[in-house]
């Protein structure tokens, strides 16, 4: 008896009594309330549990302490109507560090006038290798073990210059103007000039990534041989007989170190059309240090950025100053963001998981409540109506 009172005792403490089954009423509104309650409330669970197995993303700002690394560039550019051997690219920064006529880790790739590719495989151009075919064949004639002049330009590290491409190199490093190819031998047997002249109309895809010191700088894309005269940045044009340029572009890609989930390059797909020839455009952009650290622990040390944008015609007639090309000028946040990935709360993904039930299971009873209530309302009235 004792076991028995127990239990009765403890029936009394249910807070969910039961109603037995022959007063409960189903009606065909319940029915809808009920199919309609089960789907929204899968939808809001299924939104519940996508929002749980995401990735929660907690942002700091700090100052940035780091010395020492690197700064990776990534560049993609096309070109629409610059040929690559016109193209030079440079960069340099405030440290007095230079990195003239790029192309370690840079490609050029020839594009044809409507944009195609003109060879399968892009090549990397190097000082001293032949630059076409007609150079290749010609050479092969040649005696392997010549010296030929340099034209005044020797130095003590490069006595002979043997194609058109070595004469060029050893002009730039005198910072002396290439503006007479016809008048060199090399060249001449080589046909730059006609090389030059077939690749007018062409265009050039420049992609692959620089690496610069991590203080402020710029790096950009002109034509013309580039060199040093007298610590000034120069580009030889003479060579092109006065040839205006048209830079209309399109930056594929531009960022700062590695990608990291959700980033945003802004300057992706940005096409420029110029509205004259010798047109100069400059990219002024801010870099903001990232790191992001994954749910692993494993850390991305990257870069954001924002970026303005400021265009001129620098032709000598209009006054202005300046060389036609794409000038990226960067300089560096002292403050550093960081992200944390971290994973979103199971208790809160519980909370959330009852508060859906619950809320829903009540609101529905609601809507019953008032279906069926207001039903025999009506109901009533009209029986009252065919009585009387």
């Amino acid at each position: 008896m004792q076991v028995r009172d127990l239990f009765d005792k403890l029936r009394q403490f249910d807070a969910y009594p039961k109603t037995l089954e022959d007063f409960r009423i189903k009606t065909y509104g319940g029915a809808i309330v009920t199919l309609l309650s089960a789907v929204i409330m899968f939808t809001l669970f299924v939104s519940e549990l996508n929002y749980y197995l995401t990735k929660e993303v907690h942002p700091e700002l700090f100052v940035d302490t780091s010395r020492g690394q690197k700064l990776r560039i990534n560049v993609d550019i096309t070109f629409h109507h610059l040929p690559c051997a016109y193209l030079s690219v440079d960069a340099m920064d405030i440290s007095g560090e230079q990195q003239i006529d790029l192309e370690t880790n840079l490609l050029k790739q020839r594009l044809d006038s409507t944009g195609n590719p003109i060879n399968e495989t892009p090549q990397e151009q190097k000082i001293g290798e032949p630059t076409s075919v007609t150079n290749e064949i010609t050479t092969e004639k040649l005696d392997p073990d010549r010296c030929e002049s340099c034209y005044g330009a020797e130095t003590d590290d490069k006595r002979c210059c043997n194609n058109c491409e070595d004469v060029r190199e050893a002009y730039r490093k005198r910072g002396w103007a290439f503006n007479n190819p016809e008048s060199i031998e090399q060249c001449k047997r080589e046909g730059w000039s006609e090389s030059m002249q077939a690749q007018k109309n062409e265009g050039c895809q420049a992609f692959g990534y620089l690496e610069v010191n991590k203080v402020a700088g710029n790096f950009h894309f002109a034509p013309g041989k580039s060199f040093q005269q007298h610590h000034v940045h120069v580009h030889d044009l003479q060579a092109f007989g006065g040839q205006k340029f048209n830079v209309t572009h399109r930056i594929n890609h531009l960022s700062f170190g590695q990608d990291y989930p959700g980033i945003v390059n802004p300057l992706d797909g940005h096409h420029e059309s110029a509205s004259s020839l010798q047109m100069m455009f400059q990219y002024f952009v801010k870099i903001v240090p990232t790191t992001y650290t994954k749910i692993n622990s494993e850390t991305l040390y990257t870069n954001q950025f924002s970026v303005t944008k400021h265009s001129k015609t620098v032709s000598s007639g209009s006054g202005e100053g300046g060389l036609p090309g794409v000038f990226f000028i960067y300089e560096l946040s002292p403050m550093m963001v960081k992200y944390t990935e971290k994973q979103r709360s199971f208790m809160h993904f519980l909370t959330g998981v009852c508060a859906i039930v619950g809320g829903i299971f009540t609101v529905a009873g609601l809507i019953d409540s008032v279906i069926y209530h207001s039903a025999r309302a009506i109901q009533k009235k009209i029986e009252l109506g065919k009585a009387s």
